[in-house]
């Protein structure tokens, strides 16, 4: 297999996506602002349904319908109120990223629903989850990656300097999907266990829409980094508090093998202003147990520790401007420099 191709400049940091406020032109500028070498999409989850990562995703799907019905998202037969806002909310975004990132000459990142999450997610007609139906839960991927593919192409078009487009796949629910953990509508019981090759493929016919530049997302103990990686992941996402559960010789050999990380390193403050030893101590902790070199460092992209969209915009700036500084802190020896960084 030909190793990706980093697509990111070493030392850079990036976004998970929701930010807080409703203004997308304002979201953007922060983003294109603060996180210059690896720009992302925002998402403001502050705007009702549609703006969550739920509503977005399904709002996107081809040939599929959603919409709100007893405050789940639901399949449909028909295009609904939600549905169209969900719409109209990305249209605006993607105007304002067009505003503020339309000249950016570097690699840009989105963010959707990975297919075993939004399966987990989305309820049938008849009130149960996709999960329930495997037949439902191949039409939603083949849905998702037809839209995935048609994401793409957009913002390639809004953005012709984008010299990467990045596709995020945020699969929070995975490791309880593939241990049987998600319950049923009744509670009672739970959706069986996919088998495992179905399981990657249906993953990784999604991850394939993206290019070649698709990632996941897993934010839980324990991420399942093997099968990520046979699924085609160019790059994994987690949180650094994981690191203790990480599957380390699995993290390691993907590493090894040029699959990115996005790294989950800054916490929300007052902890956003800790040394910066202090907050770069756990991925160097990590990297002396998988015996990784210097050199490695360039596939990590810090990112903060969780979602932004509870915080104040002042704090946001903050932690994405430690961010920052955390991706360069990491690439020199401990303790070298201006270690509390100019925050």
């Amino acid at each position: 297999m030909t190793p990706w191709v980093l697509p990111w400049a070493p030392g850079s940091a990036t976004g998970l996506g929701p930010m807080p406020g409703t203004d997308p032109f304002e979201a953007a500028r922060t983003v294109v602002g603060e996180l210059p070498d690896l720009v992302h999409l925002a998402e403001l989850p502050e705007r009702g349904a549609g703006a969550e990562m739920i509503g977005r995703t399904a709002g996107l799907l081809v040939d599929l319908h959603a919409d709100v019905v007893a405050g789940r998202w639901r399949l449909v037969n028909r295009p609904g109120r939600d549905e169209r806002q969900a719409r109209e909310l990305l249209e605006r975004d993607l105007d304002a990223f067009e505003d503020a990132a339309g000249g950016h000459p570097g690699p840009v990142k989105l963010q959707l629903l990975g297919p075993w999450s939004l399966s987990a997610s989305l309820e049938l007609p008849r009130g149960d989850k996709v999960l329930a139906d495997p037949g439902a839960v191949a039409d939603v991927a083949v849905s998702l990656a037809e839209a995935v593919a048609a994401h793409v192409a957009e913002v390639r078009r809004r953005l012709p300097k984008a010299t990467r487009v990045l596709v995020q796949l945020n699969e929070p629910l995975l490791p309880a999907v593939l241990s049987g953990r998600v319950p049923t509508a009744s509670g009672w019981s739970s959706h069986p266990v996919p088998e495992p090759a179905p399981a990657e493929q249906l993953l990784a016919s999604v991850l394939q829409a993206a290019g070649g530049d698709g990632g996941v997302w897993c934010d839980t103990p324990s991420p399942p980094i093997g099968m990520l990686r046979r699924a085609g992941a160019a790059f994994v996402a987690f949180d650094a508090s994981h690191l203790e559960s990480i599957p380390e010789e699995d993290l390691g050999e993907a590493i090894e093998a040029s699959t990115g990380v996005l790294l989950g390193l800054v916490p929300p403050p007052p902890a956003t202003f800790a040394d910066v030893d202090v907050i770069a101590e756990p991925a160097r902790r990590l990297w002396g147990r998988l015996g990784l070199g210097d050199g490695h460092w360039d596939a990590v992209v810090v990112t903060p520790e969780t979602d932004l969209e509870t915080l104040r915009d002042d704090d946001v700036r903050a932690i994405l401007t430690r961010c920052r500084e955390i991706g360069r802190a990491l690439r020199q020896p401990e303790g070298d420099g201006d270690w509390r960084g100019d925050s």
